[in-house]
Formats: structure tokens, sequence, C-alpha cells
């Protein structure tokens, strides 16, 4: 049994110069874009996985890879994807919160989009110390620089970027809301103004 035990620790061990990400989104619409663009890397094998919403199913849960950055895409013309998004965030363990996950939201730029909306998101991010980026889901060059985007963050928390954590990384591109919004005594990092971009 011991053996058995050993053998699907070294299951979940990180792979050579690999990392893998999984994309949550309940619509579906841009996580396919964007899984078809990380594969394409060619610095670093990336697999990629696919979730409507968390937990994820029980079966082959032992021989599921560790994921190395857990990405929710959000689409902010829709409360329910907002909602599923918040509600998926309770199946995460607690370590996963440091430098393992981040928020995409894609239609910022929809003036059908309620302020309070997009609010809300930021606080979330912002409660938890993750990255917050904005996507253009609608166009190729879009999808591109999600995509390099994505890519600093996973090399990062998946442990390819020499003198760099995924603890550290958080600090610097955790999200962060205007000044009148910030809930008392939230201890904040500094911001990254409209996504990330760095050059790992």
């Amino acid at each position: 049994m011991s053996d058995a035990r050993s053998e699907k620790k070294r299951d979940k061990l990180p792979g050579l110069n690999t990392a893998n990400i999984l994309l949550v989104e309940s619509e579906e619409q841009f996580q396919k874009s964007l899984a078809d663009a990380l594969v394409e890397e060619t610095a670093v094998t990336v697999y990629v996985r696919l979730a409507k919403s968390l937990p994820l199913p029980k079966e082959n849960e032992e021989s599921r890879p560790r994921i190395d950055l857990v990405v929710f895409i959000i689409n902010l013309t829709s409360e329910l994807s907002f909602q599923s998004a918040e509600a998926s965030l309770k199946y995460l363990d607690p370590g996963y919160l440091l430098g393992k996950v981040c928020f995409m939201v894609t239609n910022a730029r929809n003036v059908s989009v309620p302020t309070k909306r997009l609010d809300a998101v930021r606080k979330l991010a912002a409660a938890l110390h993750c990255p917050l980026l904005f996507a253009e889901d609608q166009t190729s060059d879009g999808v591109t620089n999600a995509t390099k985007r994505l890519l600093s963050i996973l090399k990062v928390s998946a442990g390819l970027v020499p003198m760099a954590t995924a603890l550290y990384l958080s600090s610097l591109t955790s999200c962060t809301v205007p000044p009148r919004h910030r809930p008392a005594k939230l201890r904040l990092a500094p911001v990254f103004s409209g996504g990330v971009s760095l050059n790992f």
C-alpha cells in the first residue's frame, strides 16, 4: 500500500519544463480559444484542462496531474458567470489562493456592463490577493495578448522561472480597488493597473 501511495504522490510532482493550467468558465466561450493558443507554446509544454465550474469530478482524481494555475474566466455581461466563479472558489484548497489563482474578465468595455459588477470582481480579486486580467476575446490579437499574460503567470506558478515564486508574484500582481471601495483593515498589495504584463 505504501508503494502505491508513493507512486501516486510521484505522479503529482512537477514535470521537467511542463506546466498544468485549469481554465474555469461557466459559459465555455473563451476557454477553448485560450486553450488552443496555450498548447502552441514552444518554450514550455503546457497541459490545459477545461471545466465549467468546481469541484472537478471525482473520477480519475488520483491520476489527475497537479494544477499549477487555476484561471477563472468571467464574462462581465453575465451575472451568472460571476456567480459561478464565486461559488467555485469555495472548493479550492486555501493554499491555491497564494499565487496559484487568477481571474480573467472579458467584455469590460461593453457599455451594458453594470459598474457594480466590475467593482464586485475587483473586490473579490483584491480580497483574495489574486491577479485580475482584462482580455479581449473577440479578436485574434486579444487572444494572443491574453495568452501571453497567462503564460507569464503560469511559468512562475509552475516554478519554471529561477528566483521567482508564486507567492512573490502574487504580492506584485494582486488586484486592488479604488480607495473608496477598500474594505476596512484589508491590506492590499501594489496594483498593476488594467492587467499584468511581465517579461519572463
